[in-house]
């Protein structure tokens, strides 16, 4: 198993940029595929992007292209999510998520087995 913890989340400008962090403790996290997926009220578990595990191979969707950029300190056992250019739309919390099972895609939140508790964005017009 492996537990997860997300920081970094806050208030933030439209325009501004947060780099959000999951911490990992338990098993190596290296073994795991990770993604960030987000939540606003209302709305359903929405994709973010994604690693994949021992490699720079990431997915991002369309809203999140050119401006979230996912990345992986396996020897921190951390993976960051930095985000720029935010508008209010990104207001949500954002969750961590982690799998060390192959999947045929890793944008689903069944693709993943583990979750953090969540962390606050909140971006202001």
């Amino acid at each position: 198993q492996v537990q997860l913890i997300e920081s970094g989340g806050g208030l933030v400008q439209a325009g501004g940029s947060l780099r959000l962090s999951c911490a990992a403790s338990g098993r190596p996290f290296s073994i795991y595929h990770v993604g960030w997926f987000r939540q606003a009220p209302g709305k359903e578990r929405e994709f973010v992007a994604a690693i994949w595990r021992r490699s720079t191979s990431t997915s991002y969707p369309d809203s999140a292209k050119g401006r979230f950029l996912i990345s992986r300190d396996d020897a921190k056992n951390t993976v960051d999510l930095q985000m720029t250019s935010l508008k209010p739309e990104d207001t949500a919390v954002y969750y961590c998520a982690a799998t060390e099972y192959y999947r045929a895609g890793y944008n689903k939140p069944h693709d993943y087995d583990y979750w953090g508790q969540g962390t606050q964005v909140a971006v202001s017009s």
